[in-house]
Protein backbone atom coordinates (compact mmCIF):
# COMPACT_ATOMS: atom_id res chain seq x y z
CA UNK A 1 0.00 0.00 0.00
CA UNK A 2 1.10 3.39 -1.23
CA UNK A 3 2.40 5.80 2.18
CA UNK A 4 0.22 8.87 2.65
CA UNK A 5 2.50 11.73 2.94
CA UNK A 6 3.12 13.72 6.22
CA UNK A 7 0.85 17.01 5.73
CA UNK A 8 3.87 19.42 6.76
CA UNK A 9 5.75 17.67 3.49
CA UNK A 10 2.42 17.29 0.73
CA UNK A 11 1.91 19.60 -2.03
CA UNK A 12 -1.78 18.82 -1.98
CA UNK A 13 -4.30 17.22 0.09
CA UNK A 14 -7.52 15.88 0.45
CA UNK A 15 -10.02 16.41 2.69
CA UNK A 16 -12.91 13.91 2.68
CA UNK A 17 -15.86 14.57 4.68
CA UNK A 18 -17.48 11.69 5.87
CA UNK A 19 -20.67 12.93 7.26
CA UNK A 20 -21.74 14.55 4.07
CA UNK A 21 -20.68 10.93 2.43
CA UNK A 22 -23.46 9.29 4.63
CA UNK A 23 -25.69 12.12 4.47
CA UNK A 24 -25.52 11.36 0.69
CA UNK A 25 -26.32 8.07 1.25
CA UNK A 26 -29.16 8.56 3.24
CA UNK A 27 -31.25 10.47 1.18
CA UNK A 28 -30.76 8.09 -2.10
CA UNK A 29 -32.02 5.11 0.36
CA UNK A 30 -34.82 7.92 1.24
CA UNK A 31 -35.62 7.88 -2.57
CA UNK A 32 -35.57 4.02 -2.91
CA UNK A 33 -38.49 3.55 -0.97
CA UNK A 34 -38.85 0.06 0.70
CA UNK A 35 -35.85 -1.22 -1.78
CA UNK A 36 -32.37 -1.78 0.02
CA UNK A 37 -29.08 0.80 -0.50
CA UNK A 38 -26.13 -0.56 -1.04
CA UNK A 39 -22.80 1.43 -2.39
CA UNK A 40 -20.54 1.52 -4.82
CA UNK A 41 -17.06 1.59 -3.73
CA UNK A 42 -14.89 0.16 -6.62
CA UNK A 43 -12.16 2.29 -7.91
CA UNK A 44 -10.63 2.71 -3.79
CA UNK A 45 -14.49 3.75 -3.16
CA UNK A 46 -14.30 6.94 -6.08
CA UNK A 47 -10.74 8.07 -4.85
CA UNK A 48 -12.09 8.17 -1.05
CA UNK A 49 -10.69 5.22 0.25
CA UNK A 50 -12.51 1.93 0.50
CA UNK A 51 -11.46 1.62 4.04
CA UNK A 52 -13.03 4.32 5.44
CA UNK A 53 -15.54 4.71 2.92
CA UNK A 54 -17.00 1.11 3.79
CA UNK A 55 -16.68 1.43 7.60
CA UNK A 56 -18.37 4.54 7.51
CA UNK A 57 -21.22 3.30 5.51
CA UNK A 58 -21.57 -0.06 7.21
CA UNK A 59 -21.33 1.53 10.55
CA UNK A 60 -24.57 3.65 9.76
CA UNK A 61 -26.54 0.58 8.05
CA UNK A 62 -25.26 -0.30 4.40
CA UNK A 63 -25.11 -3.99 4.50
CA UNK A 64 -24.15 -4.72 0.41
CA UNK A 65 -21.05 -3.25 -1.40
CA UNK A 66 -20.00 -3.29 -5.13
CA UNK A 67 -16.69 -3.77 -6.23
CA UNK A 68 -14.92 -3.87 -9.88
CA UNK A 69 -13.03 -6.84 -9.03
CA UNK A 70 -11.66 -9.06 -6.45
CA UNK A 71 -8.63 -7.70 -4.71
CA UNK A 72 -11.09 -4.19 -3.97
CA UNK A 73 -13.81 -6.87 -2.46
CA UNK A 74 -11.29 -8.31 -0.65
CA UNK A 75 -10.32 -4.80 1.46
CA UNK A 76 -14.55 -4.87 1.69
CA UNK A 77 -14.22 -7.92 3.74
CA UNK A 78 -11.46 -6.97 5.53
CA UNK A 79 -13.35 -4.04 7.15
CA UNK A 80 -17.11 -5.06 6.70
CA UNK A 81 -16.93 -8.97 7.31
CA UNK A 82 -20.28 -9.53 7.38
CA UNK A 83 -21.47 -7.43 4.32
CA UNK A 84 -22.09 -8.92 1.16
CA UNK A 85 -19.74 -8.09 -1.60
CA UNK A 86 -20.57 -8.51 -5.40
CA UNK A 87 -17.94 -8.18 -7.99
CA UNK A 88 -19.54 -6.21 -10.86
CA UNK A 89 -16.60 -7.36 -13.74
CA UNK A 90 -17.96 -11.12 -13.26
CA UNK A 91 -15.25 -14.33 -12.77
CA UNK A 92 -11.66 -15.01 -14.56
CA UNK A 93 -10.90 -18.33 -15.30
CA UNK A 94 -9.35 -20.04 -12.33
CA UNK A 95 -10.52 -17.61 -9.66
CA UNK A 96 -13.47 -19.61 -7.97
CA UNK A 97 -11.49 -20.72 -5.27
CA UNK A 98 -10.28 -16.90 -3.93
CA UNK A 99 -13.78 -15.58 -4.22
CA UNK A 100 -15.30 -18.32 -2.20
CA UNK A 101 -12.24 -18.17 0.42
CA UNK A 102 -12.89 -14.16 0.16
CA UNK A 103 -16.49 -15.14 0.95
CA UNK A 104 -17.06 -12.87 -2.14
CA UNK A 105 -20.31 -12.47 -4.87
CA UNK A 106 -19.08 -13.17 -8.81
CA UNK A 107 -21.69 -11.39 -10.75
CA UNK A 108 -22.14 -13.71 -13.73
CA UNK A 109 -22.60 -12.29 -16.80
CA UNK A 110 -22.12 -14.84 -19.39
CA UNK A 111 -23.24 -18.50 -20.04
CA UNK A 112 -19.13 -19.44 -19.59
CA UNK A 113 -18.99 -18.21 -16.42
CA UNK A 114 -21.82 -19.71 -14.89
CA UNK A 115 -20.41 -22.62 -15.54
CA UNK A 116 -17.25 -22.52 -13.95
CA UNK A 117 -18.50 -21.37 -11.04
CA UNK A 118 -21.20 -24.33 -11.07
CA UNK A 119 -18.83 -26.57 -11.77
CA UNK A 120 -16.78 -25.52 -8.67
CA UNK A 121 -20.15 -25.40 -6.42
CA UNK A 122 -20.35 -28.89 -7.82
CA UNK A 123 -16.60 -29.75 -6.47
CA UNK A 124 -17.85 -29.02 -3.32
CA UNK A 125 -20.93 -30.04 -3.55
CA UNK A 126 -22.75 -26.82 -2.63
CA UNK A 127 -24.86 -24.45 -4.28
CA UNK A 128 -22.86 -21.48 -4.13
CA UNK A 129 -23.96 -17.49 -3.87
CA UNK A 130 -24.15 -15.21 -7.21
CA UNK A 131 -26.12 -12.72 -8.96
CA UNK A 132 -26.95 -12.92 -12.91
CA UNK A 133 -26.18 -10.22 -14.83
CA UNK A 134 -28.59 -9.40 -17.89
CA UNK A 135 -27.51 -7.38 -20.87
CA UNK A 136 -30.79 -5.67 -21.47
CA UNK A 137 -29.30 -2.92 -24.04
CA UNK A 138 -26.03 -1.46 -22.94
CA UNK A 139 -24.33 -4.56 -24.92
CA UNK A 140 -21.94 -4.44 -22.82
CA UNK A 141 -21.45 -7.05 -19.95
CA UNK A 142 -24.81 -9.72 -19.09
CA UNK A 143 -26.36 -12.45 -20.75
CA UNK A 144 -29.17 -12.01 -23.32
CA UNK A 145 -32.86 -13.37 -22.54
CA UNK A 146 -32.16 -16.14 -24.65
CA UNK A 147 -28.98 -16.93 -22.77
CA UNK A 148 -30.87 -16.85 -19.36
CA UNK A 149 -33.13 -18.86 -21.11
CA UNK A 150 -30.87 -21.54 -21.54
CA UNK A 151 -29.25 -21.02 -18.15
CA UNK A 152 -32.85 -21.56 -16.79
CA UNK A 153 -33.37 -24.94 -18.42
CA UNK A 154 -29.52 -26.10 -17.62
CA UNK A 155 -30.32 -28.60 -14.00
CA UNK A 156 -26.82 -29.33 -13.78
CA UNK A 157 -26.04 -25.35 -13.63
CA UNK A 158 -29.10 -24.44 -11.55
CA UNK A 159 -28.69 -27.06 -9.13
CA UNK A 160 -25.06 -25.60 -7.98
CA UNK A 161 -25.56 -21.78 -7.86
CA UNK A 162 -27.52 -19.67 -5.65
CA UNK A 163 -28.72 -16.11 -7.46
CA UNK A 164 -29.20 -14.03 -4.99
CA UNK A 165 -29.39 -10.90 -7.47
CA UNK A 166 -30.71 -10.46 -10.60
CA UNK A 167 -29.74 -7.35 -12.37
CA UNK A 168 -29.26 -4.83 -15.08
CA UNK A 169 -27.49 -1.73 -16.04
CA UNK A 170 -28.59 1.30 -17.69
CA UNK A 171 -26.77 2.95 -20.28
CA UNK A 172 -28.27 6.25 -20.65
CA UNK A 173 -30.24 6.88 -16.93
CA UNK A 174 -28.16 10.28 -16.78
CA UNK A 175 -30.65 11.79 -19.23
CA UNK A 176 -33.98 12.48 -17.80
CA UNK A 177 -36.77 11.02 -19.85
CA UNK A 178 -34.24 9.10 -22.73
CA UNK A 179 -36.23 6.17 -24.09
CA UNK A 180 -33.65 3.56 -23.62
CA UNK A 181 -33.84 3.47 -20.16
CA UNK A 182 -37.53 2.35 -20.27
CA UNK A 183 -37.34 0.09 -23.38
CA UNK A 184 -34.24 -1.77 -20.65
CA UNK A 185 -36.32 -1.33 -17.69
CA UNK A 186 -39.11 -2.86 -19.29
CA UNK A 187 -36.74 -5.93 -20.84
CA UNK A 188 -35.67 -6.00 -17.21
CA UNK A 189 -38.98 -6.55 -15.43
CA UNK A 190 -39.89 -8.90 -18.47
CA UNK A 191 -36.56 -11.64 -18.05
CA UNK A 192 -36.43 -11.14 -14.33
CA UNK A 193 -39.47 -13.53 -14.61
CA UNK A 194 -37.11 -16.53 -15.29
CA UNK A 195 -35.63 -15.55 -11.65
CA UNK A 196 -38.59 -15.18 -9.36
CA UNK A 197 -36.42 -16.01 -6.29
CA UNK A 198 -33.67 -13.33 -6.66
CA UNK A 199 -34.12 -10.05 -5.92
CA UNK A 200 -33.66 -7.51 -8.52
CA UNK A 201 -31.74 -4.57 -9.45
CA UNK A 202 -31.12 -2.05 -11.89
CA UNK A 203 -30.67 1.41 -10.62
CA UNK A 204 -27.44 3.63 -10.21
CA UNK A 205 -27.44 6.72 -8.50
CA UNK A 206 -29.12 8.42 -11.70
CA UNK A 207 -31.57 6.15 -11.75
CA UNK A 208 -32.31 6.73 -8.16
CA UNK A 209 -32.45 10.28 -8.21
CA UNK A 210 -34.91 9.76 -11.31
CA UNK A 211 -37.64 7.81 -9.97
CA UNK A 212 -38.52 5.37 -7.78
CA UNK A 213 -39.67 2.67 -10.49
CA UNK A 214 -36.24 1.99 -10.89
CA UNK A 215 -35.72 0.99 -7.57
CA UNK A 216 -37.13 -2.52 -7.33
CA UNK A 217 -35.30 -4.82 -4.69
CA UNK A 218 -31.78 -3.11 -4.56
CA UNK A 219 -30.29 -0.11 -5.56
CA UNK A 220 -26.85 0.61 -6.13
CA UNK A 221 -25.37 4.22 -6.25
CA UNK A 222 -21.68 5.06 -6.68
CA UNK A 223 -21.05 8.88 -8.22
CA UNK A 224 -23.85 10.80 -5.99
CA UNK A 225 -22.56 8.83 -2.75
CA UNK A 226 -19.22 10.71 -3.10
CA UNK A 227 -21.02 14.44 -3.93
CA UNK A 228 -20.68 13.74 -8.01
CA UNK A 229 -23.14 14.98 -10.87
CA UNK A 230 -25.16 11.97 -11.48
CA UNK A 231 -27.66 14.14 -13.80
CA UNK A 232 -27.10 15.41 -17.08
CA UNK A 233 -28.87 19.30 -16.86
CA UNK A 234 -30.50 19.25 -13.00
CA UNK A 235 -28.91 20.90 -10.32
CA UNK A 236 -26.97 18.46 -8.26
CA UNK A 237 -28.54 17.72 -4.63
CA UNK A 238 -25.33 15.87 -3.33
CA UNK A 239 -23.46 17.62 -0.76
CA UNK A 240 -19.40 18.13 -1.54
CA UNK A 241 -17.75 15.15 0.16
CA UNK A 242 -13.84 15.28 -1.38
CA UNK A 243 -12.08 18.73 -1.29
CA UNK A 244 -8.70 18.79 -3.36
CA UNK A 245 -6.28 21.81 -2.23
CA UNK A 246 -2.73 22.47 -3.63
CA UNK A 247 -0.16 24.19 -1.91
CA UNK A 248 1.46 27.55 -2.94
CA UNK A 249 5.49 27.10 -3.59
CA UNK A 250 5.97 30.93 -4.39
CA UNK A 251 4.21 33.98 -5.42
CA UNK A 252 5.84 36.01 -8.50
CA UNK A 253 5.38 38.99 -10.31
CA UNK A 254 4.23 39.22 -13.65
CA UNK A 255 4.55 41.72 -16.11
CA UNK A 256 2.45 42.44 -18.62
CA UNK A 257 3.67 41.08 -21.96
CA UNK A 258 5.51 38.17 -20.24
CA UNK A 259 4.53 34.84 -21.10
CA UNK A 260 3.64 32.23 -18.12
CA UNK A 261 4.50 28.38 -18.00
CA UNK A 262 5.10 25.54 -21.09
CA UNK A 263 4.72 26.72 -24.49
CA UNK A 264 4.62 30.32 -23.82
CA UNK A 265 0.57 29.60 -24.04
CA UNK A 266 -0.80 32.59 -22.45
CA UNK A 267 0.64 36.03 -22.61
CA UNK A 268 -0.29 38.20 -19.16
CA UNK A 269 -2.31 41.07 -19.87
CA UNK A 270 -1.58 43.40 -17.40
CA UNK A 271 0.97 43.16 -14.59
CA UNK A 272 -0.48 40.17 -12.50
CA UNK A 273 0.45 38.33 -9.32
CA UNK A 274 1.12 34.69 -10.18
CA UNK A 275 0.52 32.05 -7.36
CA UNK A 276 2.36 28.92 -8.46
CA UNK A 277 0.95 25.49 -6.78
CA UNK A 278 2.40 22.28 -5.85
CA UNK A 279 -0.72 19.91 -7.50
CA UNK A 280 -0.72 18.81 -11.76
CA UNK A 281 -1.39 16.31 -13.84
CA UNK A 282 0.74 14.03 -12.22
CA UNK A 283 -1.70 14.46 -9.30
CA UNK A 284 -4.63 14.07 -11.19
CA UNK A 285 -5.62 17.81 -12.15
CA UNK A 286 -6.24 17.35 -15.73
CA UNK A 287 -3.66 18.96 -18.11
CA UNK A 288 -6.92 19.50 -20.30
CA UNK A 289 -8.32 22.27 -17.24
CA UNK A 290 -5.75 24.19 -18.23
CA UNK A 291 -6.53 27.99 -18.89
CA UNK A 292 -4.32 28.17 -22.49
CA UNK A 293 -2.65 25.85 -25.16
CA UNK A 294 -5.21 23.06 -25.21
CA UNK A 295 -7.75 21.47 -27.60
CA UNK A 296 -10.31 21.64 -25.04
CA UNK A 297 -10.75 25.77 -24.89
CA UNK A 298 -12.35 25.77 -28.00
CA UNK A 299 -15.42 24.19 -26.44
CA UNK A 300 -15.66 24.26 -22.85
CA UNK A 301 -13.91 27.46 -20.39
CA UNK A 302 -10.73 27.28 -18.13
CA UNK A 303 -11.14 25.80 -14.68
CA UNK A 304 -10.95 28.69 -11.72
CA UNK A 305 -10.04 27.76 -8.11
CA UNK A 306 -10.56 29.57 -4.95
CA UNK A 307 -8.72 31.18 -2.10
CA UNK A 308 -11.19 32.15 0.99
CA UNK A 309 -14.34 31.79 -1.15
CA UNK A 310 -12.62 34.27 -3.70
CA UNK A 311 -12.93 32.29 -7.40
CA UNK A 312 -9.40 32.98 -8.99
CA UNK A 313 -8.60 32.00 -12.54
CA UNK A 314 -5.92 29.54 -13.78
CA UNK A 315 -3.23 30.68 -15.48
CA UNK A 316 -1.35 28.72 -18.60
CA UNK A 317 -0.77 25.28 -18.90
CA UNK A 318 -1.24 23.17 -15.97
CA UNK A 319 2.62 20.98 -15.81
CA UNK A 320 3.31 17.64 -14.32
CA UNK A 321 3.72 19.15 -10.81
CA UNK A 322 2.64 22.81 -10.48
CA UNK A 323 -0.03 25.08 -11.68
CA UNK A 324 -0.37 28.92 -11.75
CA UNK A 325 -3.45 31.02 -10.58
CA UNK A 326 -3.73 34.66 -11.08
CA UNK A 327 -3.96 36.08 -7.32
CA UNK A 328 -3.95 40.09 -8.29
CA UNK A 329 -7.25 39.91 -6.71
CA UNK A 330 -6.06 39.12 -3.57
CA UNK A 331 -4.44 41.67 -0.51
CA UNK A 332 -1.09 40.54 -0.64
CA UNK A 333 -0.64 40.68 2.85
CA UNK A 334 -3.82 37.92 2.94
CA UNK A 335 -2.11 35.06 0.93
CA UNK A 336 1.47 34.15 0.75
CA UNK A 337 3.76 30.88 -0.15
CA UNK A 338 2.54 27.35 2.28
CA UNK A 339 -1.20 28.41 2.14
CA UNK A 340 -3.82 26.45 0.30
CA UNK A 341 -5.83 26.99 -3.12
CA UNK A 342 -8.86 25.06 -2.81
CA UNK A 343 -9.03 22.90 -6.58
CA UNK A 344 -12.58 21.42 -5.82
CA UNK A 345 -14.47 21.35 -3.60
CA UNK A 346 -17.27 23.53 -1.78
CA UNK A 347 -16.77 26.70 -3.82
CA UNK A 348 -15.59 24.81 -6.91
CA UNK A 349 -17.33 21.78 -7.67
CA UNK A 350 -15.94 18.44 -8.64
CA UNK A 351 -17.72 18.54 -12.24
CA UNK A 352 -16.97 22.02 -13.39
CA UNK A 353 -13.26 21.44 -12.82
CA UNK A 354 -13.71 18.22 -14.82
CA UNK A 355 -16.35 19.90 -17.49
CA UNK A 356 -12.94 21.85 -18.20
CA UNK A 357 -10.49 19.12 -18.67
CA UNK A 358 -13.50 17.28 -21.51
CA UNK A 359 -14.28 14.70 -18.99
CA UNK A 360 -16.67 14.12 -15.95
CA UNK A 361 -16.54 13.84 -12.01
CA UNK A 362 -15.76 10.46 -11.95
CA UNK A 363 -12.55 10.71 -13.63
CA UNK A 364 -11.40 13.27 -11.91
CA UNK A 365 -12.43 11.48 -8.04
CA UNK A 366 -11.34 8.13 -9.14
CA UNK A 367 -7.80 9.55 -10.74
CA UNK A 368 -6.09 11.64 -7.60
CA UNK A 369 -2.54 10.74 -7.27
CA UNK A 370 -0.71 9.27 -4.65
CA UNK A 371 1.16 12.43 -3.33
CA UNK A 372 -1.96 14.20 -1.60
CA UNK A 373 -2.31 14.17 2.38
CA UNK A 374 -5.80 13.08 3.52
CA UNK A 375 -7.98 14.23 6.38
CA UNK A 376 -11.18 12.28 6.84
CA UNK A 377 -13.54 14.59 8.90
CA UNK A 378 -15.92 11.81 10.81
Amino acid sequence: MVEIPHPDLAGGRLTIDLGALVSNWKLLAKNTGDAECGAVVKANAYGCGIEPVVETLNKDGCKTFFVAVAEEGKRVKRVAPESRCFVLNGLFPEAAPHYEEAGLIPILGSLPEVEAWANYAKQKDAALPCAIHMDSGMTRLGMSKRELERLIASDHLMDHIEPQLFMTHYACADDIGHPKTETQREAFIQASYLLPGAARSAANSAAILQADDHSFDLVRPGIAIYGGEALNDVPNPMKPVVTLEGRIIQIRSVKAGETVGYGSAETIKKDSRVAYVSVGYADGYHRGSSNMGTAMRLIAPATKAAFGGTIINGVGRISMDISAFDVSGIDENEITAGDWIELFGPTIPVDDVARAAGTIGYELLTGLGSRYSRTYLK
